[in-house]
């Protein structure tokens, strides 16, 4: 099968790899660009371990062809820290014990940057409706959304 070239920028870095036409999104982030931290839990949108942001918007790269990224902006959560400093939300939900397996982990911590980054004092209810794309198997929720709001106030006082 032909390969088809695409120029890209993932975590603020140009990239470009080669990819088949029916290859995802998700697929190519890991298996051609090594990296692995969005994770395939269903394949079909469903369950958000694979979300990372495209032109600011949080998508499910299980859904996304590679070759619709030509020109794009992809943020995965190998962005999200600064060098060896933890992005607060990282920071925060380490602290808080608001993960356990972390397969969920990596496509909250994205989703919750992206809610932050347009609403910085979200109210419970809008921080789950904007988690509602996540599934997580084994925490409840109450965790990840104290985190969300610690993080968020954290982030607002500095």
């Amino acid at each position: 099968m032909k390969t088809i070239p695409v120029e890209t920028t993932i975590n603020g870095d140009t990239t470009e790899f080669l990819c088949h036409a029916d290859e995802s999104l998700l697929d190519v982030l890991r298996d051609r660009l090594g990296l692995t931290g969005a994770k395939e839990g269903c394949g079909t949108g469903d369950c958000g371990a694979c979300t990372v942001t495209l032109n600011g918007r949080v998508v499910c790269s299980c859904l996304v062809l590679g070759v619709e990224t030509q020109g794009a902006r992809i943020e995965t959560i190998e962005g999200m820290a600064n060098g060896e400093t933890l992005h607060p939300l990282q920071r925060v939900f380490i602290e808080e014990a608001a993960l356990q397996c972390g397969i969920c982990t990596p496509g909250i911590l994205v989703a919750a940057k992206a809610l932050l980054e347009q609403n910085p004092e979200p109210t419970d209810t809008e921080i789950r409706y904007w988690l509602a794309g996540n599934l997580c198997r084994c925490t409840g929720y109450d965790k990840i959304i104290k985190a969300v709001q610690t993080a968020a106030a954290e982030m607002r006082s500095a």
